[in-house]
């Protein structure tokens, strides 16, 4: 069988979505033909200029136009503005003939079904043999889409199904067509999960296929239910956000973003496609969203939804709420439940849910009633729309941002307990699942030997859940691999001389408990083992330094004990950047302040696509005191230019860390710094980082690893800090700048200068450190930055003053 490579694709139809799915091929390196159709009048500028239907630039303005809307939204569809380069554009009059040298073409066109076979008919007649084709569909059968193809067409036809914003959103449904090759499903299956950095779902061809199947059935139920028990929406967003591991925006807020059009559409669709649905009832629209529908209250877009923005006579901003029986907004209402209250010492989700479940108060009745309505669907939709289990958790985790699928809850209610709760509310148990308990299987989900395996129907037996080898889950090892441990991070052995230092405490803050993981890490790897990991798999890597410990001794003025915190954290990654033995790390998602300054002193960094780093310190009114301030201005000494240019460069890194910039992904982290391309890497799917961190662990011993040895650090002294000085001064004359922000910029500029020395010279990196953490330390004792510190911790938002 020949290869599969992916070298250039065609995306069809240039909306909201083919043009978030040609950013994204954009994003991986692929070079992307995205196509549109010709305007069919003039628009007054064009008129204005002359121009007619014939010119280039009026024939590709449709395709044009919304690519250039995409790149401007935020959050952004693509890691870095010039990977727009890779993309080309064109209209499907005079450059459809281009699919001819494409790999892939995708069709991403409006959804009607003679519109796209026209498109169809088009694309056949210079589509080469053997090119994928693939439709975006969400929902019109293929076997339509398949009438009057050629042979070879149905043979590379299948769905793939992006989620919006295709960028975020990590779900790949892959749907085959009746006649579509084995090998087709097979490659793209595994292109979205290995290249696309996907959760690639193999559905079948049924409404909505499994992910909008079931999420549009939990909203629907759950908007048949709010008003029976008079919850407001308030009430309804506190009950399904991030205490049981959903979205803040939980429902009504992701419907007003999403838009109540767009739900109703698939609903409806829904409603007229599955008749036989025991739910069918619940496809049709409360008489309260058909007035919404009426009143185009659509939510974000129509500026209303169930939520409104207002601003008052005084200028105060307020959100009000909807309220769903006399459909009038009023003033917002605290959601307070004693069944919640009894969650927040639970810190794992997952845990969480035995307590919802059992709850005394309208929150406990609420979970029931979801959680039975939820069981009781998902229960019946094998074989239906999946042969397997896991496919429909894997579906809702990664199409709706659920940390757990429903069969995942189910498990951790317990299967028992669940039926109670199902049949308490009038549902019934499949048959299947009362097959397995006889069988004594009491679970959907098993681990054994650092797999997961899952409750297969036909064989009535646990199987293990297939592609997990390309992967490490550490939920899956932490138990039977776990070395050593403290209350805040522990490390594990994955083999091969190989160990992992995983942070556990909260939000994966920086504490001695977390230095004392990565020091005994490293003191094991050099004396029994090979190469040390800093990695988790929680949603954010860290969120930086223990802030509220740091706070607390400043309050109580500790500057010795703080001192000595400061000088453990910079010995730690210090011990990182020059110990005898590689150390790697792998940050995703969130990873500020001292989680950043980890990653600066590794001798690898393999970073997740979606890393979102920065040095933020100055958000706090302080400067980096783990490193970073240090390795920043080291990293601009190593530079092969000149002082005069260095200057310039030293320039750009203090503005960077002055305005606490964060990279938008790992890729822009390159350009601010961060992270070298000489040594370090980026992984588009995040469950893959642990696994390729371990694979150049074991390459750079193999390479013959050598302890680094110190480096001298060049310092401008008096000619970078004179630059520095004039700077701050004109921002704070402009009023762009308090004060107290020219302070702490001031200091800073102290630092990366290397003090106030007459002449460029060479000083060690300690004499960095200690520059650095001295002036760490006098920040501490600013009345200003304590005021700073404590607002952060009270609002999660920066102070400027």
């Amino acid at each position: 069988m020949k290869k599969r490579t992916i070298k250039k694709v065609a995306v069809i139809g240039s909306g909201i979505m083919g043009s978030g799915i040609a950013c994204h091929f954009a994003n991986i390196g692929v070079e992307v033909l995205l196509l549109d159709i010709v305007p069919r009048e003039l628009n007054k500028l064009e008129e204005a200029k002359g121009l007619t239907l014939e010119s280039p630039i009026v024939r590709n303005r449709i395709v044009n136009d919304s690519l250039k809307a995409s790149l401007k939204s935020k959050p952004s569809p693509i890691y870095n503005q010039k990977f727009a380069s890779r993309i080309t554009t064109g209209n499907l009059d005079d450059d459809l003939h281009k699919v001819k040298d494409v790999d892939w073409i995708i069709e991403v066109v409006i959804e009607r079904l003679d519109i796209k076979k026209q498109v169809f008919d088009n694309i056949e007649k210079y589509r080469k043999k053997g090119t994928l084709i693939t439709s975006n569909t969400s929902g019109i059968p293929i076997k339509f889409m398949n009438e009057g193809r050629s042979d070879d067409f149905k043979k590379h036809f299948a769905v793939t199904h992006f989620f919006n914003p295709p960028r975020y959103l990590k779900l790949f449904e892959v749907i085959p067509g009746p006649d579509c090759d084995q090998e087709v499903t097979d490659f793209l299956m595994m292109y979205g999960e290995k290249f696309l950095g996907k959760t690639s779902v193999l559905a079948k061809d049924t409404p909505a296929f499994i992910g909008n199947r079931i999420g549009i059935f939990g909203i629907m139920s759950l908007f048949h239910a709010v008003k029976e028990m008079g919850l407001t929406v308030e009430e309804v967003d506190k009950l399904t956000g991030p205490v049981i591991g959903r979205p803040k925006s939980a429902t009504f807020r992701t419907v007003d973003v999403v838009g109540l059009d767009t739900l109703v559409h698939v609903a409806k669709g829904l409603y007229d496609n599955v008749p036989k649905d025991e739910a069918h009832d619940l496809f049709k629209l409360p008489e309260f969203i058909q007035t919404m529908m009426d009143n185009k209250w659509l939510g974000s877009k129509t500026k209303q939804g169930f939520y409104k923005k207002t601003v008052d006579d005084k200028g105060k901003k307020q959100i009000l709420g909807l309220d769903l029986d006399t459909l009038e907004y009023r003033a917002p209402k605290k959601a307070k439940f004693a069944t919640l209250e009894a969650t927040k010492s639970i810190d794992n989700v997952i845990d969480r849910f035995k307590v919802l479940a059992k709850g005394k108060d309208k929150a406990g009745d609420f979970y029931r009633k979801n959680f039975a309505a939820m069981f009781a669907y998902v229960q019946n939709r094998i074989p239906e729309i999946s042969d397997e289990l896991y496919r429909i958790d894997d579906a809702m985790k990664a199409g709706f941002g659920w940390e757990h699928g429903p069969f995942q809850i189910w498990d951790a209610i317990g299967i028992e307990d669940g039926i109670k709760i199902m049949k308490d509310e009038g549902y019934e148990v499949a048959n299947w699942i009362t097959e397995m308990l006889n069988e004594g299987n009491k679970s959907f989900y098993a681990v054994k030997d650092g797999a997961k395996f899952y409750y297969d129907i036909p064989s009535k037996s646990q199987v293990k859940i297939p592609g997990q080898d390309a992967f490490i889950i550490l939920d899956n090892i932490r138990e039977a691999k776990t070395i050593w441990k403290n209350s805040e991070a522990s490390i594990q052995y994955l083999g091969d001389g190989v160990l992992n230092v995983e942070f556990q405490s909260k939000m994966n803050t920086v504490g001695g408990g977390v230095l004392q993981a990565i020091n005994k890490g490293i003191d094991l790897a050099e004396q029994e083992y090979e190469a040390v990991i800093i990695g988790n798999q929680a949603a954010n890597f860290s969120v930086g330094a223990n802030l509220a410990m740091v706070f607390m001794l400043a309050i109580e003025q500790e500057y010795d004990e703080l001192n000595m915190a400061i000088k453990y954290f910079q010995d730690t990654v210090m011990r990182m950047r020059y110990s005898s033995v590689p150390t790697l790390i792998t940050p995703r998602g969130m990873t500020f302040g001292g989680g950043c300054e980890l990653s600066l002193h590794a001798d690898k960094v393999v970073a997740a696509a979606e890393t979102y780093i920065g040095l933020v310190e100055f958000g706090v009114g302080l400067i980096p005191g783990g490193g970073g301030s240090k390795e920043m201005s080291k990293r601009v000494s190593d530079l092969w230019i000149k002082d005069d240019v260095k200057l310039n460069r030293l320039r750009d890194v203090f503005i960077n860390i002055a305005m606490a910039k964060v990279a938008t992904s790992a890729y822009e982290a390159y350009d601010l710094g961060f992270f070298q391309h000489h040594k370090d890497i980026v992984v588009v799917n995040a469950d893959r980082q642990i696994a390729t961190a371990k694979k150049h662990a074991i390459q750079m011993l193999t390479d013959g690893y050598t302890q680094p040895v110190p480096q001298k650090v060049r310092v401008l002294g008096q000619q970078a800090l004179g630059m520095f000085l004039v700077g701050t001064d004109s921002l704070v004359s402009g009023k762009y700048a308090s004060e107290h922000d020219q302070k702490i910029a001031n200091k800073l500029g102290y630092v990366m200068a290397g003090g106030d020395l007459s002449e460029p010279t060479d000083v060690s990196e300690q004499y960095l450190l200690d520059l650095e953490r001295e002036v760490f330390l006098s920040l501490l004792a600013e009345r200003k930055t304590l005021e700073r510190i404590e607002h952060t911790l009270k609002t999660g938002k920066p102070l400027r003053n």
